[in-house]
């Protein structure tokens, strides 16, 4: 089997359809497309069983709910595929992205994640890291952790390598370990992933509890971080500490602000001069005043 799609399934009957009609659109004669269906309440489930009577290449499992990483690690298990890839279900790929990425990940044996385009949010050039802390910092890889732009080698999803269950922005937690054991990465500019922002997800959603389980899942990834990153992380601990109202964990760094742009170097300048406890609290005050009183 040369590549296994995992999709996990729930509550998308209005976009289903065309997630799987975009990945039968690829020219990948040895693939598998395994949906899990992750006990959606609406149609999926026999919409899913309708599609894998039509094609013999789509595989369904019914489970009890148990969350974006938990349907992610079924499919993980299950897969036959060289190479593996996700895709959410609310979203698509353009067609024939998968082909022109697996000949080069054929071609070039030494790579083991390929990462591709996401429409209008991350425009990608063709390049090969072998260094992947190089990788992380230079193209900001820590803004887009993202598991479904890449295509991965199987391998590399070991017995001790799932999704965190029970986390959000698990992504984030995943991917650097993942890195950790890639021989080198690639970006391509081949193919495009169309990304669907869902109003009700944890992207849309996410309050203090779920931005401090981002935050703890990039301090405890390891990975090098310089000025870019850690005020990445300063805004990420500022919108946290506002809606939790809590002491900020980030510890304070000492930051180079002559290659940050405007923005970041004024927030930067108070962070020195404040420190990032005082910081958040005027930031926090701040849009307390200005909050628009209701009537």
């Amino acid at each position: 089997m040369k590549l296994s799609v995992v999709i996990p399934v729930y509550r998308v009957e209005s976009t289903l359809l065309r997630c799987v009609s975009s990945v039968l659109q690829q020219s990948v004669a040895d693939m598998e497309i395994i949906l899990i269906d992750d006990g959606s309440p609406d149609s999926c489930p026999v919409l899913c069983d309708y599609l894998a009577s039509l094609y013999n290449s789509i595989k369904v499992i019914h489970k009890e709910n148990g969350g974006l990483s938990d349907a992610r690690n079924v499919g993980i298990d299950i897969s036959r595929g060289e190479y593996i890839t996700f895709i959410d279900s609310d979203d698509y790929i353009d067609a024939d992205t998968y082909p022109a990425l697996l000949d080069w990940l054929d071609s070039n044996p030494g790579c083991d994640i390929v990462e591709y385009s996401v429409a209008d949010r991350l425009p990608l050039n063709d390049h090969t890291w072998t260094d992947i802390d190089r990788y992380w910092i230079e193209t900001r890889a820590y803004s887009h952790t993202y598991a479904w732009n890449k295509i991965y080698r199987r391998r590399l999803f070991s017995t001790d390598i799932r999704f965190p269950v029970g986390k959000v922005f698990e992504d984030v937690y995943t991917y650097p370990l993942l890195l950790k054991r890639a021989k080198s990465v690639a970006t391509s500019s081949n193919g495009i992933y169309h990304y669907s922002l869902n109003p009700d997800g944890i992207t849309a959603t996410a309050g203090g509890a779920e931005l401090q389980q981002l935050l703890e899942a990039h301090l405890g990834s390891n990975m090098p971080i310089d000025d870019h990153y850690y005020m990445y992380l300063v805004n990420i601990q500022i919108d946290v500490c506002e809606r939790l109202g809590i002491a900020p964990q980030l510890p304070l760094r000492r930051i180079d602000i002559s290659h940050l742009k405007c923005k970041e170097k004024i927030k930067a300048i108070l962070l020195k001069l404040l420190g990032i406890n005082i910081l958040c609290k005027i930031i926090r005050q701040f849009h307390k005043v200005r909050k628009p009183s209701r009537l």
